[in-house]
C-alpha cells in the first residue's frame, strides 16, 4: 500500500512540475483507492506546496507576478460560489459537463491553426473566477488556469513558474483550512514526509522536461493533457475513478 502511495505522488509531482498543474486530478482520485479521501486531499495539498516552493526557488524570475496576483484574487472571489455549488448541485452532472467542455475545447485548440491568443491580462478574472469555483467545489483549480496560460502564449518556463506563483498561496490557504478543520493529522504528515524525497526528485525531473519542450510542443502537450483531464472528469462523473 505504501509503495502505491509513493508511486502515485511521484507521478503526480512529476506532472505538476513539468506542466504546472494536474497533480490533484491524478493524485486524489488514485490515492482514494489506498486511503480515505479525507487523508488523500491534505497529502496532495502538502505536495502541491512543496512543488510550488521548489519551482519558485528555481525560476522565480520567470513568474508573471501581475498575472498570478490577478488570477489568485479572482479565485478567492469565485471560491464561495464553488462551495455553494458543492452542496447545491449534482456533483456527477457538473463533472460530466466540465469534462466534456474541457475535452471539446482542448481538441478544438489542438486542431486549430493558428492558435488563439490573449495579448494582456484583461480577461484573467474570468479564468481565475472559474478556477475559484472549481477549486471551491472540487479542488480542481487547474484546467481554467492552464487554458489561460496557453491562450496567453507563455513559454514553458514562464507557464510553469507563473502557475506555481499562483498555486503556492492557494495551497497554503487550503492547508490552513485543513488544519482548522482537523484534517491535517499526524498520519498525513507522516505519509508526506515519507514521500518527500521522491517528490523532490520528481520535481527536479519535471523541470528538466519542462526546459526541453519548445513552445509549440509544450502547447500541444498541454492541450493533450487537458484532453486527459477531461477524460478523467468523465470517468469520475460515472463513478469509475473515485468520487
Amino acid at each position: 500500500m505504501l509503495l502505491a502511495v509513493l508511486t502515485i505522488l511521484f507521478v503526480a509531482s512529476f506532472i505538476r512540475s513539468a506542466f504546472g498543474f494536474g497533480e490533484a486530478l491524478i493524485a486524489v482520485p488514485l490515492l482514494a483507492f489506498a486511503m480515505p479521501v479525507e487523508e488523500a486531499a491534505p497529502i496532495a495539498a502538502l505536495v502541491s506546496v512543496t512543488v510550488a516552493i521548489v519551482a519558485i526557488a528555481q525560476d522565480w524570475r520567470h513568474i508573471h507576478f501581475r498575472s498570478a496576483g490577478r488570477l489568485f484574487l479572482a479565485t478567492a472571489a469565485g471560491a464561495p460560489l464553488g462551495l455553494w455549488a458543492l452542496h447545491a448541485l449534482d456533483g456527477h452532472l457538473v463533472k460530466m459537463v466540465l469534462g466534456a467542455v474541457v475535452m471539446a475545447f482542448s481538441l478544438f485548440a489542438l486542431m486549430r491553426r493558428p492558435q488563439a491568443t490573449l495579448h494582456d491580462d484583461r480577461h484573467a478574472w474570468i479564468f481565475g473566477f472559474g478556477a475559484g469555483v472549481l477549486g471551491g467545489a472540487y479542488g480542481m483549480n487547474g484546467p481554467p488556469l492552464a487554458v489561460y496560460g496557453a491562450l496567453r502564449g507563455w513559454s514553458p518556463r514562464h507557464f510553469r513558474a507563473t502557475l506555481q506563483g499562483y498555486f503556492l498561496p492557494a495551497s497554503l490557504v487550503t492547508m490552513a483550512g485543513y488544519g482548522l478543520t482537523g484534517l491535517w493529522t499526524p498520519g498525513v504528515t507522516r505519509d508526506y514526509l515519507l514521500a518527500l524525497p521522491l517528490v523532490l526528485v520528481a520535481t527536479l525531473l519535471g523541470r528538466m522536461l519542462n526546459r526541453r519542450l519548445g513552445g509549440p510542443a509544450f502547447v500541444r502537450c498541454l492541450y493533450a493533457g487537458l484532453v486527459l483531464v477531461g477524460a478523467l472528469l468523465l470517468l469520475q462523473s460515472r463513478g469509475w475513478l473515485g468520487d
